[in-house]
């Protein structure tokens, strides 16, 4: 295959994309097609990973026993984190949205595999930490092709990991790397909505340094 050069109309199309990928916290109900589902999974495939280690372990959460637990642990965590905010900064808190795990009809757990002997430990020995950022970079064309079929995630990551892994029975070395609701959203913006909140600005400039 010759290297492609993509029209301007594509790249357009594409930073559109990329705008509107938003982390989403507003579900509605509505069921998520498996074939839809199945095609965005199938990216995970697609993704590099360091030493073609492939190391994500995805666990779809279904029954209500794990969902349940699931949501115990984020209001758990979520109490704590309030608890460490005071005055105006704890009350804009209490006012977020930071968990759609009620609504999204579609829950996954994603892994690291730690301990996973393929790829040979190459590019891993001096930087294990490689094989969680691969998990990451799957996630990211997974969450691109979501958005791509008119789908949201939200990230949830205020959770206590080892009691997920536990509650979730996954295998020693597994690494919870976050737990995503998945559904169709109920209004999209270019906007994040930490920033529409008032909680955080997203920086204008791209800070680049010299050495």
């Amino acid at each position: 295959m010759q290297d492609q050069a993509f029209s301007d109309d594509f790249r357009t199309q594409f930073d559109l994309l990329m705008r509107l990928r938003r982390d989403v916290r507003r579900f509605r109900t509505d069921p998520v097609d498996e074939a839809v589902l199945a095609r965005c999974l199938d990216t995970f495939r697609l993704a590099p990973s360091v030493g073609l280690s492939e190391p994500w372990r995805v666990i779809r959460v279904e029954s209500d026993a794990a969902r349940a637990a699931a949501l115990k642990n984020y209001r758990t965590a979520n109490a704590q984190a309030l608890s460490g905010y005071s005055g105006d900064r704890a009350r804009q808190y209490s006012r977020l949205k930071l968990s759609g795990m009620q609504d999204a009809p579609v829950q996954l757990a994603v892994f690291c595999d730690d301990a996973t002997g393929k790829g040979h430990g190459l590019g891993a020995r001096t930087m294990p930490e490689m094989r969680r950022y691969s998990v990451v970079t799957a996630i990211t064309l997974f969450w691109l092709s979501l958005r791509a079929e008119g789908l949201g995630l939200g990230w949830v990551s205020i959770l206590d990991p080892e009691q997920l892994a536990r509650d979730l029975d996954v295998p020693e070395g597994w690494r919870l790397i976050g737990y995503f609701c998945i559904g169709w959203p109920q209004e999209v913006s270019e906007t994040p909505e930490l920033e529409t909140e008032g909680w955080e600005m997203r920086d204008k400039n791209l800070l680049i340094e010299t050495r």
